[in-house]
């Protein structure tokens, strides 16, 4: 890239250690195990760097061929690595509800500051987190952790995103009488948002907002709502099936510390039509205000989004 940036690539050395370390490591891609008895500096964390452009999975990995796994977004400004003990908790209850081998945190927090002191400071990149189930019937998963450069989000931070309401096609209980279904995890299977992203595109909108067949709002494909009601900021309750938003959780936390409520309500299309302002939130794109809803326009606050994105961008932790 002009700035000199490239993609880091790390692949996970062993997925079946311990944080406290074992003799033996595991090609993730092979499945075939290896002497461990020396680290080379590249795997002290857990992980190995490897060329960008190298192969790292196998094409019978269930990751890929089913999408029998699991990933994260963080976000990473100014070298700094956004609410990562969040999304490493987040990512441990992805690999929980999908019945996968639990990832050890403090080896997917090594590699991830391992990937982002390896390459230059930028004001924004984000580092991906893949695990996956691994070669069919191996009992090995697979995991790999890898580090680009952010798009330019400014306009969708400042002039805002249209959005279409469409039905997911499930009840707002799904997450309690169908838990097989997984809502609410962070899966590899991506199809139906991909599809729901092109038919946005279709109607002529920068986005998705999903509603239950109950008739509650939910989340977007890749971000959470979060709606300013008087003087609360007001999101779904993850109970309704979705994923909890680590980008909603600062934002509550700037919420409070700057005198505003917050609140996990069952909201529906009245009331994001009737809110002072709107948002979908995501790590990466942060807090993007909704400027229309169904073709119908509606205000932003320009000021308090600004201040939102800044107070994301300021996190430490």
């Amino acid at each position: 890239m002009p700035n000199g940036f490239s993609p880091a690539l790390l692949v996970l050395r062993d997925p079946l250690e311990s944080d406290a370390g074992r003799s033996t490591s595991v090609n993730s891609t092979t499945g075939k195990s290896t002497s461990a008895n020396s680290a080379s500096a590249d795997s002290v964390s857990g992980f190995i760097a490897v060329d960008p452009d190298s192969p790292v999975v196998s094409a019978l990995d269930l990751g890929v061929t089913r999408g029998d796994g699991i990933f994260e977004t963080i976000t990473v400004v100014n070298g700094m690595p956004q609410a990562l003990d969040a999304h490493l908790h987040r990512f441990a209850r992805s690999a929980a509800m999908l019945d996968l081998p639990a990832p050890q945190p403090e080896t997917w927090k090594k590699g991830v500051f391992a990937a982002v002191d390896s390459r230059p400071t930028v004001d924004e990149a984000f580092a991906k987190l893949v695990y996956t189930r691994g070669i069919e019937g191996s009992g090995i998963p697979t995991g790999w952790i890898y580090l680009q450069q952010s798009p330019d989000f400014t306009t969708e931070r400042t002039e805002g995103i249209s959005v279409v309401l469409l039905d997911r096609g499930y009840a707002s209980s799904v997450q309690r009488t169908s838990p097989w279904l997984l809502q609410g995890a962070k899966t590899l299977s991506y199809a139906i948002n991909k599809a729901a992203a092109r038919e946005a595109q279709r109607r002529g909108a920068d986005d998705v907002i999903f509603v239950s067949s109950d008739g509650y709002l939910l989340e977007g494909p890749t971000a959470t709502i979060v709606l300013k009601l008087d003087d609360t900021f007001v999101t779904p309750r993850t109970e309704s099936g979705i994923l909890p938003g680590t980008t909603q959780q600062s934002i509550f936390e700037i919420a409070a510390v700057n005198g505003y409520g917050t609140a996990y309500e069952m909201l529906t299309p009245a009331d994001l039509r009737r809110a002072e302002s709107a948002w979908l939130v995501s790590s990466v794109r942060n807090a993007a205000p909704i400027r229309e809803i169904d073709g119908e326009a509606r205000p932003i606050d320009a000021g308090l989004t600004e201040a939102i994105n800044a107070g994301l961008a300021a996190r430490t932790i």
